[in-house]
């Protein structure tokens, strides 16, 4: 064991520690002294003090392990959702909630892990030079549908939408035809100017088909986004609007820890949580948020360079499902403050409060950290199949 610790990437260690002094201080600034968050910061510290065990945990697991049970894993994973939505607890207009009592469970969140290691399995198991459209990309398309319906029925479209990315993700690592590829690409850009032309020709019958009930909840979100001019910004397009002025408000340096006006003042809900970085951004400015994306950039650089090192199929798979997870909740999250995307409750990763976030952020980067600590071995337990050679392998450097 005292091997395999001396082997851990303590660089990326060190960026989670900037990242949870970030987290830490910038929920304390916007919650010291509230009615209903007071002392969440301290909450929050618990919080990591868990992940932190479920990194060090998971990377001492052999990864491949995840890889030979990934199908049981896949089913418990999908019980638990639809246990979640006949017994889900409501929060912020999204039923995907399981009180434990102690702590609120978000099975959705937890299920972009399982969705990782199950596609990888698939991909793997199948061991093909190129994936064909009909045998491979429909079957694990519906396999990936399947969790993606039922969160959607949650009324959760920030995590729904990051189980595509992933699918995304592995299919091109998994080597998809680029033709497919293209082809692809093409219908989903042509069905998505179609329908957001649509929607903004025909948003008032939409609006008065829909009525108020949960999927109207959705409208509120693409509004600000799709038709920012002529949304009342004192009704849907309250939290964006604002939003948008305390980032510019920040400017360079910004106004200063425990000064920004917009956060302090409560005209950004949520700035401990799915709106943090807001608060980053105002009290922090230009420069604390660069910090922010910069550690980002360590974790994400240094897990490529430990897929391109692993010496089978399965380790760099995984890691660039995870990849593709952080990077679309960084993008989303972010994007959505600044009008690129639509406000969905999705969580800015590390930062935002929130215990079963930062646990399965923190375990997945604990699978990445398994696969430089086994990904270097051959064990007669976990054989790897004649295998064609990916595009992580293709690129990976000959010369060590």
């Amino acid at each position: 064991m005292l091997n395999k610790l001396k082997k851990i990437d303590y660089l990326i260690v060190t960026a989670l520690v900037g990242m949870m002094i970030v987290s830490i201080t910038s929920i304390y600034s916007v919650t010291k002294d509230t009615a209903d968050m007071d002392g969440s910061h301290l909450t929050m510290m618990a919080y990591y003090v868990v992940a932190f065990i479920a990194f060090f945990g998971m990377s001492l697991l052999d990864y491949r392990l995840l890889h030979k049970y990934a199908l049981y894993i896949y089913l418990g994973g999908i019980g638990i959702l639809v246990f979640t939505l006949f017994f889900g607890k409501t929060i912020n207009g999204a039923q995907g909630w399981l009180d434990l009592g102690i702590v609120n469970l978000q099975p959705a969140e937890m299920f972009k892990l399982i969705l990782i290691i199950f596609v990888t399995h698939v991909l793997i198991m199948r061991n093909k030079p190129e994936l064909s459209f009909i045998k491979d990309i429909i079957p694990i398309g519906l396999l990936t549908f399947i969790p993606f319906a039922l969160v959607m029925i949650q009324n959760d479209l920030g995590n729904a939408l990051a189980y595509v990315v992933i699918l995304l993700g592995l299919l091109w690592i998994g080597n998809v035809k680029v033709t497919h590829a293209l082809i692809g690409l093409v219908l989903v850009a042509g069905t998505a100017f179609g329908g957001i032309q649509a929607y903004i020709h025909y948003h008032d019958q939409i609006e008065e088909f829909l009525g108020k009930g949960s999927r109207a909840h959705w409208m509120d979100r693409i509004d600000p986004w799709l038709m920012a001019s002529s949304v009342d910004t004192s009704g849907a397009g309250w939290h964006t609007y604002n939003a948008k002025l305390a980032i510019a408000s920040g400017g360079m340096n910004g106004e200063g820890f425990m000064q920004g006006t917009s956060v302090q003042s409560g005209r950004v809900p949520y700035t401990y949580s799915d709106s943090i970085f807001v608060q980053i951004a105002e009290e922090y400015g230009f420069v604390g948020s660069s910090v922010v994306l910069l550690l980002y950039f360590i974790l994400i650089h240094r897990m490529i360079l430990i897929a391109l090192e692993s010496r089978e199929r399965a380790g760099p798979f995984m890691i660039v499902g995870i990849v593709s997870m952080l990077l679309y909740q960084i993008f989303e999250n972010i994007g959505m403050f600044i009008g690129l995307m639509p406000l969905t409750g999705i969580t800015l990763p590390f930062i935002s409060y929130g215990g079963t976030s930062l646990v399965i952020s923190m375990a997945s980067l604990g699978v990445a950290m398994s696969v430089k600590l086994h990904g270097q071995d051959i064990e007669e337990d976990f054989p790897e199949p004649k295998t064609y050679r990916t595009q992580a392998a293709r690129i990976r450097p000959q010369n060590r």
